[in-house]
């Protein structure tokens, strides 16, 4: 048997020759004892880095004191971290929050604020989302749906969910043209993560922006990926100055522990009543205490600024290279994207063999999304691995 496979698990994952067993900093343990320096995050999930003090010290007090309780209570912990969590997305508008599991369970949460809202205020028949191809939005079938690439449509989980429609990012006669009498609400990325790490342009955010609101149409952000300081703000949405209506996270909110939360506007915030959404383990205390030092330590200028200038850092080294085989360098803060002339996963294979840890975002792309907290030592260590990569596999 392969130390990665055990028969254990379905075969749902291309997975990496690695076994894992313990973290520090920006730095994972196999099993052998081999040391490998991280660039993914857990795909944008470990922003503080492995076993964080502070995030350790929140989990396991918490654990030692209330773990779980239904949402028919609150408990201490998941009200401050609601509280906190509102306050941090006001810059955008938000107002009120649903704490969930994931980022899929999040925008399910969005896409039904979106269709009660029009269905309540305009009937029947007005219920569709746009979505821009080359989009990710979760693995339920209604996200799935949402998602704006047809290599995650096969045949075998069909039929779909009716009612969404896509079209080209930064084609605005498209949008014009899609925003119909049956459109609730368009949902998109500000930054496109598992296509290639695309920030969207603002000239063309704020023209969707204008169309949403001269329509009455729903302008929600899934920042699932790019938010909680991924792109040196809090959110990705506060680069374009735009009204939001909802905004979805998850992925680095609490650091490693499971939690989703889907933020609603001025517009939306009383859309949802008692009974139309529910969630048994969304928002747990356990869940909360990690969300709460996240956020106290993510939501400072000083962090924000940090993982500004580290993003900078990367893409202006990796641009100096001038690398024949590095076709395009994009992002923003620790969201980047490095298109290469050749398929990406032999780059993962043998970057994994010199102890450092990548990504891809569609076939030719490394994506690279280091913890908020690493060194700059580490940084130019990791560079130097990647370019020696480079070297020798293009």
């Amino acid at each position: 048997m392969n130390q990665t496979v055990s028969d254990a698990f379905m075969n749902t994952y291309h997975r990496l020759p690695v076994v894992f067993t313990k973290g520090s900093g920006a730095q994972l343990t196999d099993r052998d004892g081999k040391s490998y320096l991280d660039f993914t995050s857990g795909i944008a999930v470990n922003c503080l880095g492995h076993n964080h003090p502070a995030l350790v010290e929140a989990i396991s007090g918490q654990a030692a004191r209330l773990i779980h309780t239904s949402n028919y209570f609150l408990s201490d912990t998941s009200l401050a971290f609601a509280e906190r969590l509102v306050q941090a997305c006001r810059k955008v508008g938000m107002e009120r929050v649903f704490l969930s599991n994931s980022g899929a369970e999040a925008n399910e949460g969005a896409i039904k604020i979106a269709r009660k809202y029009s269905q309540t205020k305009y009937g029947n028949g007005r219920h569709r989302i746009v979505t821009l191809k080359g989009s990710f939005h979760g693995r339920t079938l209604a996200t799935l749906t949402a998602t704006g690439q047809d290599r995650f449509h096969p045949d075998c989980f069909a039929p779909f969910v009716e009612g969404f429609l896509y079209v080209e990012p930064h084609d605005l006669a498209a949008m014009d043209k899609a925003l119909d009498g049956t459109v609730a609400a368009v949902l998109m990325e500000p930054v496109q993560g598992e296509s290639g790490i695309r920030p969207l342009d603002p000239t063309y955010v704020r023209e969707v922006a204008r169309l949403c609101t001269e329509r009455d149409v729903l302008l929600m952000f899934d920042e699932v990926q790019s938010g909680m300081g991924r792109t040196g703000t809090f959110l990705a949405s506060e680069h374009y100055g735009v009204p939001v209506d909802v905004v979805t996270l998850a992925k680095g909110l609490a650091g490693g522990v499971p939690v989703g939360a889907v933020l609603a506007g001025k517009k939306t915030a009383d859309v949802l009543g008692v009974g139309d959404h529910g969630s048994t383990f969304g928002g747990n205390p356990l869940a909360a205490a990690a969300g709460l030092a996240v956020l106290n330590l993510v939501d400072t200028p000083d962090m924000l600024a940090d993982i500004s200038r580290k993003g900078e850092r990367i893409m202006e080294t990796v641009r100096r290279w001038q690398h024949p085989a590095i076709r395009e360098v994009r992002g923003r803060g620790l969201m980047i994207g490095i298109d290469i002339s050749t398929d990406a996963w032999p780059v993962l294979e043998a970057a994994l063999s010199r102890g450092l840890l990548l990504l891809s975002a569609g076939q030719k792309t490394l994506r690279l999304l280091p913890p908020y907290i690493i060194r700059d030592e580490e940084i130019e260590r990791g560079l130097a691995i990647l370019k020696s990569v480079l070297d020798e596999v293009l």
